[in-house]
């Protein structure tokens, strides 16, 4: 999909990169056994600890005010539910992705930081979808050029 607003455009381009990271820690994590999963549970926290909170913390605060304004309040309530959902996810799984990470994954643990890895990828990429199906469009005509240069400023600080 092609976006006219700047903020839409960066959005896309984050949501496009942390599918190809999602991707990529999902065969990590396919794989049976703990070896070789240091470097892609790196990758995940870093991904878990800066990305999502950042990303949910904009949308929250900037867009999904707006949206309801707008009367897309059912729209934007459903995306603060998934939020909440998927930072649950994380809480569940970053100390276990921090041992793995470590190399001091218990070998106990690997199934279910495995499921929590496996759970967090269906869970972001549904909600990706969603988001650039419907928010993006969406703010496309809903933020004039003054509020989306200023938003887009915020964002990329």
């Amino acid at each position: 999909m092609s976006f006219h607003c700047q903020v839409s455009r960066a959005l896309d381009d984050e949501h496009r990169a942390n599918l190809d990271l999602l991707g990529r820690v999902e065969q990590a994590f396919a794989r049976p056994g703990t070896a070789g999963l240091a470097d892609p549970a790196r990758i995940l926290v870093r991904h878990v600890e800066a990305e999502i909170g950042r990303h949910f913390n904009f949308e929250e605060r900037e867009l999904f005010p707006r949206m309801s304004e707008a009367g897309d309040g059912d729209m934007a309530a459903l995306m603060i539910e998934e939020h909440e959902a998927i930072r649950a996810v994380c809480a569940e799984l970053l100390p276990l992705a921090r041992a793995a990470a470590a190399g001091t994954l218990a070998d106990a643990d690997f199934g279910t930081l495995k499921r929590g890895v496996m759970e967090l990828v269906e869970r972001q990429v549904a909600h990706i979808q969603k988001e650039t199906m419907a928010l993006l469009p969406l703010l496309d005509d809903l933020l004039d050029d003054e509020t989306d240069r200023e938003l887009a400023f915020a964002y990329a600080t």
